[in-house]
């Protein structure tokens, strides 16, 4: 509950939104479609915990100091699965208590139904593997947010 993301103005990343809209900061969530080829209409992410990304990037220049002939590589890091928009808004429901009205919106030009990482090659060359699961992940934000309403402008006690 230390580390969080308050963006200034109207967020562009799920989290930070589902946040706001749990703490009465914003008065809904807009979802974008509903009509997708998933389970639940909602697109699909692979999200993944801060710490986990930090951590994966950490072992990445770990492997490449050690590998002083190791060229550019891609390695996507992720958790390797995809978690639903109305999946993310029920984990931090679960995690705040807090009811996060949403209102479904047309869908965005552009926007994929289903996308998460592959994320073998991570674990064989830099052998990471993400940790936390949207649960951790929405439990670890509610307590930032809990500590931090208004980000790193709240005063302190």
């Amino acid at each position: 509950g230390q580390l969080g993301e308050h963006p200034v103005g109207i967020p562009n990343n799920l989290m930070p939104y589902i946040q706001q809209v749990a703490l009465g900061q914003r008065e809904v969530l807009r979802v974008w479609g509903n009509d997708y080829p998933t389970p639940d209409g909602t697109a699909i992410r692979d999200y993944i915990h801060v710490m986990d990304l930090a951590e994966g990037h950490v072992a990445a220049v770990v492997k490449t100091l050690k590998t002083p002939d190791m060229r550019c590589k891609p390695i996507n890091l992720g958790t390797g699965t995809g978690s639903s928009v109305l999946e993310m808004v029920a984990a931090f429901e679960k995690a705040s208590g807090k009811k996060v009205p949403y209102q479904i919106m047309d869908r965005r030009p552009g926007d994929s139904v289903a996308v998460w990482a592959a994320t073998e090659t991570a674990e064989t060359e830099l052998g990471w593997k993400a940790k936390y699961n949207i649960n951790d992940m929405c439990a670890h934000q509610w307590a930032w947010a809990t500590n931090y309403p208004a980000g790193y402008d709240t005063p302190s006690s």
